[in-house]
C-alpha cells in the first residue's frame, strides 16, 4: 500500500499505524532521501534546489516501489513526477485528502516544510489545488482526514481496502 497526499494529511502517522494493522513494515521516501544524502529535506531544498530534490525523490520512490512490500509513505510532491505516477499504477494507492483549514492547522508555520515557508495558507492552498487532481489520478482509495484522527483514518482505509479485495 502506497500513501499519497499533501502536507498535513498525516501520511507518515497513518502509514505507521496502517503497517502495524496489516503486520507489515513501513517506509517513508523522505526518510530514505535523508538517509541517502545525509541532509534533511529542507536543507536539500536550500542547498541544491527543488529540481535536485525532485530528482532524488523520483529515484527514491522508484527504488522503494521495487524493494518494499509493506506500507510506503511518499512525500507530498512525489506525484508531480509523471514517471512516479506511472510507476504507481500496479500498486494500491491510498490518497489522504485534507481540507485547507485542517492542513494549515496541522503543518503550523511550515518551518520543516520548505515549500510552505512564507505565507503558509496561500502556498498550501495553491499546492492543494494544483496537486489534488494528481493525487486522485493515482488513488485507488481516498480517505478524507478532516474529521478523523489517525486511528480512525486507518479504520476507514482498512475498511475500503477490504472492500476492494472482495
Amino acid at each position: 500500500m502506497v500513501i499519497v497526499g499533501p502536507p498535513g494529511a498525516g501520511k507518515t502517522t497513518v502509514a505507521r499505524l496502517l503497517a502495524e494493522r496489516l503486520g507489515v513494515d513501513v517506509r517513508d521516501t523522505d526518510a530514505d532521501i535523508e538517509a541517502d544524502t545525509g541532509l534533511a529535506v529542507p536543507d536539500i531544498f536550500v542547498e541544491r534546489g527543488e529540481e535536485a530534490f525532485r530528482a532524488l525523490e523520483e529515484a527514491a520512490v522508484a527504488r522503494a516501489l521495487d524493494e518494499h512490500a509493506g506500507v510506503l509513505a511518499l512525500g507530498g510532491g512525489a506525484v508531480l513526477s509523471e514517471r512516479t505516477r506511472v510507476a504507481l499504477k500496479p500498486h494500491p494507492v491510498l490518497y489522504l485528502e485534507v481540507g485547507l483549514a485542517n492542513a494549515v492547522r496541522r503543518v503550523g508555520l511550515g518551518a520543516s516544510r520548505p515549500l510552505l515557508l512564507g505565507n503558509v495558507r496561500s502556498t498550501l492552498k495553491r499546492l492543494l489545488d494544483d496537486r489534488a487532481p494528481l493525487y486522485r489520478e493515482v488513488a485507488d482509495i481516498t480517505v478524507n482526514t478532516d474529521e478523523h484522527d489517525a486511528a480512525e483514518v486507518v479504520d476507514l482505509a482498512f475498511a475500503q481496502l477490504k472492500r476492494t479485495d472482495a
